[in-house]
């Protein structure tokens, strides 16, 4: 069991982009960071290449493509006795290209699994752990993005994000189906929704849990990070195009360690602790002036559709903890 009782937190996706800079950002605030990786060698060298120091993080495997990946980083968090103070749920999958989808072991659709169901099963799995915590102030914090609302500028872009009425969860989605609402697989829209489901996901561990115990849930789009490895499986030319139309037409574009700077502020900073909150920037290129609480979208702050979305989704997973408070 581990006796350093340095403050610590859990990233996942933290081998590169917004990920290990917000390791990195934490870590410079005093905190120990767990970088919860699906890679253990790609994430060692990231740790290397942006210089952080030796015995400041972990570096632990988890896919939260593979329930029980999540499963076994649970436990063995929970048994290392670390002095838990946030959870950060920052990894994400976009597959643009692909033509068929793919399927995680437990036969859903991979994007969702991973950018949603495998975090619903993670917050759920260390709920306790966090809530039995000495820490005053403790904090799960979810990554959202501009995509997951039609009524911004920047999710007006088709496909637009549609969970129907949860079709696809409560058929299980056996084969064939892989969308939330049951309709024909889109890839692009499969992140788009597994995002909107990130939202209300927090906006559901706010209602379920914050008043009991005392967590702050909150949610945040750092800005527009136009050349995170989260595009690295779109075209080539889309990725050095999309970076120079942020930063020359829309002047929208944030860097991967701004951003990063951003997500360790809202997971530890005092002036964010407060629990249901979507924090945003109204200006994009300052460090944490002009934050505000955005209005998420119609979707995401649908709550009879948000109870539905939790009671489906732990029946996914398997997820024994998930009950009302």
């Amino acid at each position: 069991m581990v006796q350093d009782r340095t403050p610590t937190v859990i990233v996942t996706g933290a081998s590169s982009g917004v990920g290990l800079y917000t390791t990195k950002a934490l870590i410079e605030r005093g905190y120990h960071v767990v970088m919860a990786c699906r890679n253990l060698t790609r994430a060692g060298e990231a740790a290397q290449k942006v210089g952080l120091p030796q015995g400041s993080y972990t570096i632990k495997q988890i896919d939260l493509g593979n329930l029980e990946s999540v499963r076994r980083f649970a436990r063995e968090f929970s048994a290392s006795g670390r002095l838990f103070q946030a959870l950060v749920c920052n990894a994400a999958i976009y597959m643009p290209l692909l033509k068929e989808p793919l399927r995680s072991p437990e036969g859903y659709e991979l994007t969702m699994t991973t950018n949603h169901l495998g975090h619903f099963l993670l917050c759920n799995l260390l709920m306790d752990d966090l809530k039995k915590s000495p820490l005053p102030d403790k904090r799960m914090v979810i990554l959202g993005t501009v995509t997951h609302n039609p009524d911004e500028p920047g999710g007006k872009v088709y496909p637009r994000p549609d969970l129907g009425e949860l079709e696809g969860f409560a058929a299980g989605f056996k084969d064939p189906i892989t969308m939330a609402d049951g309709k024909k697989f889109e890839p692009v829209k499969a992140y788009k929704d597994s995002k909107v489901c990130n939202v209300m996901t927090m906006r559901e561990l706010h209602r379920r849990f914050h008043d009991s115990t005392g967590i702050t849930f909150s949610a945040l789009y750092p800005g527009c990070v136009a050349d995170t490895p989260l595009f690295r499986n779109h075209y080539p030319l889309f990725q050095k195009l999309f970076p120079l139309f942020q930063k020359y037409i829309t002047k929208g574009y944030v860097s991967q360690e701004l951003a990063g700077d951003r997500v360790a502020a809202v997971t530890v900073d005092p002036e964010y602790q407060q629990s249901g909150a979507y924090f945003s920037w109204g200006n994009r290129n300052s460090k944490n002036r002009n934050v505000f609480v955005q209005k998420v979208s119609p979707q995401a702050r649908d709550d009879e559709r948000a109870v539905r979305l939790w009671d489906l989704s732990a029946n996914l997973v398997d997820c024994e903890t998930a009950v009302v408070n």
